[in-house]
C-alpha cells in the first residue's frame, strides 16, 4: 500500500486506513480499559466505583468530541490524524501514573479523540468507497473495531499470564498505536467527495429534517445504553466468578472477534436489506446478550453474551451510520455527529447506574434488565418510523 497521492484515494486505500484507525480508536483509545479493568484492580487496587468513573470519564470525551464536531464539522483528514496522535499519547500516559485524577483526565482526553476518527473515517473513508462503487466494503472498514478489540483483549490476555502489570500494558497499547497513527498519517492527505450521482440527496440540512430523525437520533443513544454495561464490565464479572486468567481473558477476545467477523459478514450477505431493518434485528440480539449474563452467570452466558453484544454492537453502528448517510441529505456529516453525541450520552448513564445499584445487591443486573427493555423498546420506535431519503 502506498501513500495516496491524488485527492481522492482508491477504494483499498480508504479500506485499510478507515480499518486500521478504527482498530486505534475504538479498539485501543475507547475499549482498551475493558480488559485491562481487572488487572487494575489486581496491582493498583482500583474499586468497581472508580472503574465506573474512569468509563465515564472516557464517555464524557466521547460525547464532548461529538458535540464539537457538531458544532465545528473538522476537515475529515485532521480529525483522523490528530485524533489517532492523541489516542497514542495519551494512552500511553496512563502507563506513567498512579494517580487517579490523571487517569480520569487522560481517558476523558481519549474518548474525544476516538470521536473525532469515528467521525472523520465516517466522512473520509465511507464517500471514498461509494465513489468508486464499493460502499458494500464498509463493513471491512468498520471490522477494525472488532480486530482492536480483539488484539487488546490478547494483549490483556497475555498481560495476565505473563503478570506485566496494568501500567506495562498501558505503555504497550500507547506504543502500539502510535505505530498506527504514524503508519497512517501519510495515507490521510486529501479530502474524500461524495460520488456525485443523479440520487444525490438535496442539501437541505439537517435542521430541516429534525423532525423526522430524531426518532433515530433517540434510539441510537438507547443504543448506546443498552450495550455498554456488558461492554464495560464483562470481564470484570467473568474474573469474579472464573479465577483462571487462561479462561475469562478470552471472553474480551471473543467479544471483538464476534464485533469484526459480524460486520463482514452483514456488508457480504446482508447488503441487500436495508440498514433500519438490520439495526431493528441486531438490536434483539444484542438484548439477548446483554440479559444471558442477568438468568445465570457462568462460561457458557459469558460467551453468549460475548458473541450477542459483541456480533451486534458494531453491526448497529454500521447500520446506524449508513441509515444517517441515508436520511441526512447534504447534512449527514452533521446527523452522524449527532447521533455519536446520543450514543456517548447513553453511554454515560449506563456506567453511573453501576453503582447506584450496587447498595441495593444488584451492580449490573438490574442496570442491565432496564438497558434490555430500553433496547426492545427502541426497536418498536424504529419500526414504526420509516423515514425517506432526504426527509
Amino acid at each position: 500500500m502506498k501513500p495516496v497521492t491524488a485527492h481522492h484515494p482508491s477504494a483499498q486505500v480508504a479500506v485499510w486506513v478507515g480499518m486500521l484507525g478504527l482498530v486505534a480508536a475504538m479498539g485501543i483509545g475507547r475499549f482498551s480499559f475493558t480488559p485491562l479493568l481487572p488487572l487494575m484492580q489486581q496491582d493498583a487496587g482500583l474499586t468497581l466505583a472508580q472503574g465506573s468513573w474512569l468509563a465515564t470519564a472516557n464517555y464524557i470525551g466521547y460525547l464532548a468530541g461529538a458535540l464539537i464536531c457538531i458544532a465545528v464539522v473538522p476537515s475529515p483528514r485532521r480529525a483522523i490524524q490528530w485524533g489517532l496522535a492523541a489516542i497514542a499519547v495519551f494512552t500511553l500516559a496512563m502507563g506513567t501514573t498512579e494517580m487517579f485524577a490523571l487517569w480520569l483526565a487522560w481517558r476523558l482526553i481519549g474518548g474525544a479523540a476516538s470521536a473525532f476518527v469515528l467521525v472523520g473515517v465516517s466522512g473520509w473513508a465511507m464517500p471514498a468507497l461509494a465513489r468508486h462503487e464499493r460502499a458494500h466494503w464498509s463493513g471491512h472498514v468498520f471490522a477494525g473495531v472488532g480486530v482492536g478489540i480483539f488484539l487488546a483483549g490478547l494483549v490483556g490476555l497475555v498481560a495476565g499470564l505473563q503478570r506485566w502489570g496494568s501500567e506495562a500494558t498501558w505503555l504497550i497499547l500507547g506504543v502500539l498505536a502510535g505505530v498506527l497513527a504514524l503508519a497512517l498519517w501519510p495515507f490521510v492527505n486529501g479530502e474524500a467527495q461524495e460520488a456525485n450521482t443523479s440520487a444525490a440527496p438535496r442539501a437541505s440540512g439537517f435542521n430541516q429534517s429534525a423532525r423526522g430523525t430524531w426518532p433515530t437520533v433517540i434510539s441510537y443513544g438507547v443504543f448506546g445504553y443498552g450495550y455498554i454495561i456488558p461492554a464495560t464490565f464483562l470481564p470484570a464479572l467473568a474474573r469474579h466468578y472464573i479465577d483462571d486468567p487462561a479462561i475469562f481473558g478470552w471472553v474480551w477476545p471473543v467479544f471483538g472477534a464476534a464485533a469484526a467477523v459480524s460486520t463482514i459478514l452483514i456488508s457480504q450477505f446482508g447488503s441487500r436489506q436495508a440498514p433500519r431493518r438490520v439495526w431493528i434485528v441486531a438490536v434483539w440480539v444484542l438484548a439477548a446478550g446483554v440479559l444471558a449474563p442477568v438468568l445465570m452467570v457462568n462460561l457458557f452466558t459469558l460467551c453468549l453474551a460475548a458473541l450477542c453484544v459483541g456480533g451486534t454492537f458494531m453491526v448497529i453502528t454500521m447500520a446506524g451510520i449508513q441509515e444517517a448517510r441515508r436520511i441526512g441529505g447534504a447534512a449527514a456529516p452533521r446527523l452522524v455527529a449527532t447521533m455519536t453525541a446520543a450514543f456517548a450520552i447513553g453511554q454515560i448513564v449506563g456506567p453511573v447506574t453501576v453503582p447506584l445499584f450496587a447498595a441495593l445487591g444488584g451492580a449490573t443486573a438490574l442496570p442491565s434488565i432496564v438497558a434490555a427493555v430500553a433496547l426492545i423498546a427502541s426497536s418498536i420506535v424504529l419500526a414504526r418510523g420509516r423515514v425517506a431519503p432526504g426527509q
